[in-house]
């Protein structure tokens, strides 16, 4: 199992893990404010059974309990309306409200839709009924799980900015020294290779030949360079994105398997770009390469540079294996891939070119199973001079 697909098993068990948590803080907090709210009914048909003793009693009858429980009441507030809905008394309710008899009938309104009505029989055949609404502490219970949703969103978003941020910076890290080291180490035979190429020159070798080593040094001169700037800034130029495109890949295609059919394509006037050359081939490098893995050695394969009013595309298309659908984000990030051997870093860090050094866009504009896939670089036109 590739370790990129083990960290989304676990980051899934995590927050499948978390959603279970929060539901089952969600659904504890219902069950606590239903029977809140059944302790509630309870209490008003005892307040209510009270009033009916209350009013039905005669002289000789003991109220003082009947009293107690009506004085016990200061937090529930309660109107008592008769058969036909008018309003006769009210208790607990702001004072505000009471001075106004229009918010104190729309809040009566509101009341009738909280609470179920209890019916208090009176002793001529009539009854009355008693509305209520829920206490200050259901309410503030009520709205306990969008607090407590809010908080622990709060919290993920904290913790994930803080994880994200850690892994980046180490990311960055590892990525600098990884490329200085790579540019050190091979700086060492690069000199001794240069030496040996001005011996061969002086020994009349056929020119040709010393013409095609002189070639991979300059290359490896550029690979050692490419690294070097990983980890700075590296410095932008105004260079025309078609023929600095076009010089890698004839290199490239000239160093490949006669199997693969380049073609190329882009406009006949220049397009320039602020790129770092370097950088740029490196980038063109990966995906071609990306490209040319896909189709085992063996298809066609198409660079397609075009332009917007303000923007140049450079679409690489091939006609290789394709790329899932759901996994067209995945194949940048670091330790995706599909080969049997690879660290999975191409695209992550050409990805990282485009983005984070030349300001550009990358994706997978699009790709079908056993048909191949298009890769699109996005860059702004350069606007200095």
């Amino acid at each position: 199992m590739q370790f990129s697909e083990r960290r989304n098993i676990t980051r899934w068990f995590i927050i499948i893990a978390s959603f279970f948590i929060v539901i089952l803080i969600l659904w504890n907090t219902y069950n606590f404010f239903q029977i809140f709210k059944t302790e509630e009914r309870a209490k008003m048909e005892f307040w209510a059974s009270a009033l009916t003793t209350v009013a039905n009693a005669n002289e000789n009858s003991d109220l003082d309990l009947p009293f107690e429980i009506i004085s016990k009441n200061t937090t529930i507030p309660i109107f008592i309306a008769d058969s036909n809905d008018r309003i006769i008394d009210f208790n607990n309710i702001d004072e505000e409200i009471t001075n106004d008899s229009i918010a104190l009938k729309k809040y009566f309104n509101s009341i009738k839709n909280d609470n179920q009505p209890i019916k208090m029989e009176r002793s001529n055949n009539k009854y009355q009924l008693v509305y209520y609404g829920d206490s200050p502490l259901l309410n503030k219970l009520k709205y306990y799980p969008v607090a407590l949703l809010l908080i622990i969103i709060l919290f993920g978003a904290v913790v994930y900015n803080f994880y994200k941020a850690t892994k980046m910076a180490t990311q960055n890290k590892l990525w600098a020294g990884m490329a200085k080291e790579t540019a050190h180490q091979i700086g060492t035979p690069l000199s001794s290779l240069i030496g040996w190429l001005e011996i061969l020159k002086l020994e009349n070798v056929e020119e040709s030949m010393v013409a095609e080593i002189e070639k991979d040094i300059n290359r490896l001169q550029t690979i050692t360079d490419r690294f070097s700037k990983i980890g700075s800034e590296p410095a932008l130029e105004k260079r025309n994105i078609i023929e600095d495109t076009r010089t890698t890949v004839e290199y490239l295609q000239s160093r490949v398997s006669k199997q693969v059919v380049f073609t190329f394509s882009a406009p006949e006037h220049p397009i320039f770009v602020a790129i770092n050359p370097a950088l740029h081939s490196w980038t063109i490098e990966n995906l071609v390469k990306n490209a040319i893995d896909a189709m085992k050695g063996k298809g066609s394969l198409a660079i397609v540079i075009s332009e917007l009013e303000n923007v140049v595309k450079i679409n690489i298309s091939d006609s290789g294996k394709g790329i899932p659908k759901n996994q067209f984000r995945k194949v940048f990030e670091p330790g995706f891939t599909t080969k049997k051997r690879g660290w999975g870093l191409g695209l992550s860090l050409t990805k990282r070119i485009v983005h984070e050094y030349h300001k550009g866009r990358i994706k997978v504009a699009h790709s079908e199973i056993g048909k191949g896939t298009t890769m699109q670089i996005s860059f702004k036109k350069t606007t200095f001079i």
